[in-house]
């Protein structure tokens, strides 16, 4: 399991370093790309996501492998089940949040532009940021569902 982590470490390394050369090095714009660049973000993003997959086979595995424990001892150890199941009751919170960060972005710019060529819509604007909002408050609704299951 430990080759895996250390894959996905060195996939994200390398597109950190590569984006780092891209963005550092002059070019001109309406430049071609390198020949090189699209076959190696290619690369790095398959081996990223292999290693992510298997990472998930292999962890799924040893959860579901994992011997029972005592009540008592299981209060106080956190296993890796249930890691991986906080882990995916934080996704929806995290999905939901960037959506509404996406969504806000423009409705709230036009809500501006609105604003300062008519004042008086200003109501009908906050409600559109209200529905913009909302989207992060479903993912919210759901973690806060998924966590009382989990517990």
């Amino acid at each position: 399991m430990y080759w895996l982590v250390g894959l996905i470490t060195l996939s994200l390394a390398g597109t950190v370093v590569l984006g780092l050369f891209l963005d550092m090095r002059s070019h001109k714009p309406h430049a071609n790309p390198p020949r090189w660049l699209r076959p190696t973000i290619g690369a790095n993003l398959v081996i990223f996501v292999l290693a992510e997959a298997g990472l998930l086979l292999v962890s799924i595995h040893d959860a579901l492998a994992a011997t029972p424990v005592a009540p008592a001892v299981a209060q106080s150890s956190i296993g890796l089940g249930f890691g991986l199941a906080m882990i995916g009751i934080g996704l929806p919170t995290a999905a939901a949040t960037i959506a509404a960060a996406i969504a806000v972005a423009p409705v709230g710019a036009a809500a501006l532009a609105v604003i300062a060529e008519k004042p008086e819509a200003f109501g009908r604007s906050l409600v559109y940021l209200g529905l913009a909002e909302g989207i992060a408050i479903y993912g919210l609704v759901v973690t806060i569902l998924m966590l009382g299951k989990l517990g």
